[in-house]
């Protein structure tokens, strides 16, 4: 009995220790559940890369089977995957195409002048010859500027385009004083016709060559052998710093300083003409007495057509340089033939005598030309002044003149000349 109640109290004591084995502790609990909420953190992302979820998962498997049944079920199918769109070839090595960006750039100037304008604005041109008056106007163009056409032997503008800037507008001459430079190195002694100056060790170049090509070492020479007060003298013997107009509205005297200004040597006036100031209505009566022989005539602007008729030629001086002023004329015109001028298109039969010149003012660029041409002894001066910008320059400025002879010739304009008697030829020397 007592041998079976050891046995019985030995059995359960060894159900009790089975027991507490199988039940996980309250540490062992803790552990089971981080493990499973890492658990279920970690596949939440998974998920999701996955893919769809299952009802889409098994609603594009049904789209799919369906899909795959109806391929089967045409004659000849074959049962292929489905590859993927093909997409264009691209080079190995190529860069991603880029929008080209438009780049506006903006071209800067230093003159306020503009190049372009409608020179014709508030002129009045009753008294002005039409036929000249036009072909002024259409050989200007649309540049800024002013063209004045006048008869040499009686000082009647026959034509004045922009007559604003024809009668106010005094600008720095620039190489057209380099004919005045000329004619007084010549009767000065300082020069001949055919005497070489030496620019460079190896270069030398006589009168007409340099008034072809303008050049500007010559004249610096001579303005420095001149010297201030042979230089004015001649300028104003020109008529150069005074009116040239016979009661011109509104017309400036330039500038001609009656002392040599200290920062500018005498060179730089006879080669750029520094220091002075002229209107196209002065360089027109300077080449005008040129083109004459040396008949400085007041310039007159009649108002009207009546009084065009009756004008009488009025003389202000006679400048006593015939010879001289011969001496200059194979260099102007050369500058037409194969100088600077040269788009005036020289023509042997009617030969056209000019002189260029660019440079810059404060104000803006400038392309002078003023000129005369010879068609059976009549003749016609033309200058022209251009503002502006980089465009405007000398030779441009003779092309526009050249235009202007051209469409003259055309239209026989010079084929007669008209003679004026002594008597009518009335000196105002004094005035």
């Amino acid at each position: 009995m007592i041998r079976l109640l050891c046995l019985a109290l030995l059995g359960a004591a060894l159900l009790s220790a089975q027991g507490q084995s199988t039940r996980p502790s309250a540490d062992t609990k803790k552990k089971a559940a981080a493990v499973r909420t890492s658990s279920k953190t970690a596949a939440a992302p998974a998920a999701k890369k996955a893919g769809p979820p299952p009802r889409a998962a098994a609603r594009s498997s049904r789209q799919g089977a369906a899909a795959r049944q109806a391929a089967s079920a045409r004659p000849g199918a074959k049962q292929t995957a489905a590859a993927p769109a093909a997409r264009p070839a691209r080079a190995l090595n190529a860069a991603p195409a880029r929008r080209a960006r438009t780049v506006r750039r903006r071209s800067y100037s230093p003159w306020s002048t503009p190049t372009y304008a409608d020179s014709t604005l508030g002129d009045v041109a009753e008294g002005e010859d039409p036929v000249v008056r036009r072909a002024a106007v259409e050989a200007l163009g649309p540049y800024n500027g002013s063209v004045v056409v006048a008869d040499p032997f009686t000082g009647r503008i026959l034509a004045m385009v922009n007559q604003k800037l024809a009668r106010a507008g005094a600008y720095q001459p620039c190489s057209t004083i380099k004919l005045v430079a000329a004619v007084a190195g010549l009767h000065e002694g300082i020069i001949g016709r055919e005497t070489r100056l030496r620019l460079t060790r190896r270069e030398s170049m006589d009168l007409t060559e340099a008034l072809a090509r303008s050049n500007n070492k010559f004249f610096f020479d001579v303005g420095e052998k001149l010297g201030f007060d042979r230089i004015y003298h001649y300028a104003r013997l020109f008529g150069l710093g005074e009116k040239s107009g016979l009661d011109i509205e509104g017309e400036s005297a330039g500038i001609l300083p009656e002392w040599k200004p200290q920062e500018v040597p005498c060179g730089m006036m006879t080669s750029f003409g520094e220091a002075i100031a002229i209107t196209p209505l002065q360089l027109t009566a300077m080449v005008a007495a040129i083109a004459n022989g040396g008949s400085l005539y007041w310039l007159q602007h009649p108002r009207s057509q009546d009084e065009a008729e009756r004008l009488v030629p009025r003389l202000k001086r006679r400048i006593e340089l015939a010879a001289r002023i011969e001496d200059i004329l194979p260099g102007m015109m050369g500058a037409v033939d194969y100088g600077t001028a040269r788009r005036a298109a020289f023509d042997p039969s009617t030969p056209v005598f000019g002189k260029t010149g660019t440079c810059t003012d404060s104000r803006t660029h400038l392309g002078w030309f003023s000129s005369f041409n010879d068609v059976g002894g009549r003749k016609l001066v033309v200058t022209v002044l251009l503002t502006g910008g980089a465009p405007v320059n000398g030779p441009v400025a003779s092309g526009i003149a050249g235009q202007v002879y051209k469409a003259l010739a055309e239209q026989q304009y010079l084929a007669e000349r008209r003679t004026y008697s002594p008597a009518a030829l009335v000196s105002d020397g004094g005035r």
